[in-house]
């Protein structure tokens, strides 16, 4: 009985972690949606807000992830291996932004007379931010899955 009170107490300790989180998080109201801004300075910004975001994110996953190691050690490796696959499509994300940044006419959509090299990267941020985005409901997908499935029984 008191193996079940402290695993409650520790679902709950961490419970708040994923609100506050969660909630910082959402404030910073960050979209994938990829804007054609020839500008350094929106897309130097643009990179400071993703990695916010990106390590926001990063921490709130790990939290999910030893909320989900409290209760089934299996399914919690395999979060791990989503929180890395995050972290890695996050740093492949921030390095077309470096590219875009260095050159921002790359996104400028007035541009007619564009490289392939511009349209290759054009078309790579767009598929890297849909890949994140994916991913990323993927594993919140994932995680109320296991939320209705194990914790629920838990914390009745």
């Amino acid at each position: 009985m008191k193996d079940v009170e402290n695993l409650k107490r520790s679902i709950d300790e961490i419970s708040r972690k994923l609100t506050k989180l969660g909630t910082e998080l959402a404030e910073m109201k960050f979209s994938y949606k990829v804007v054609e801004k020839p500008s350094k300075e929106y897309w130097n910004e643009r990179m400071n807000e993703f990695r916010k975001y990106n390590e926001k994110g990063l921490e709130y996953y790990n939290q999910v992830y030893a909320m989900m190691n409290l209760i089934n050690k299996e399914e919690s490796q395999m979060f791990l291996l989503r929180t890395s696959k995050f972290r890695q499509l996050g740093l492949e994300l921030l390095e077309i932004m470096q590219k875009i940044k260095k050159n921002p006419s790359i996104t400028d959509p007035r541009d007619k007379q564009q490289s392939m090299w511009s349209k290759d990267i054009k078309n790579k941020i767009t598929e890297q931010s849909n890949k994140c985005l994916n991913h990323e409901r993927e594993m919140n997908t994932s995680f109320r899955d296991f939320y209705q499935n194990e914790l629920k029984k838990i914390l009745e």
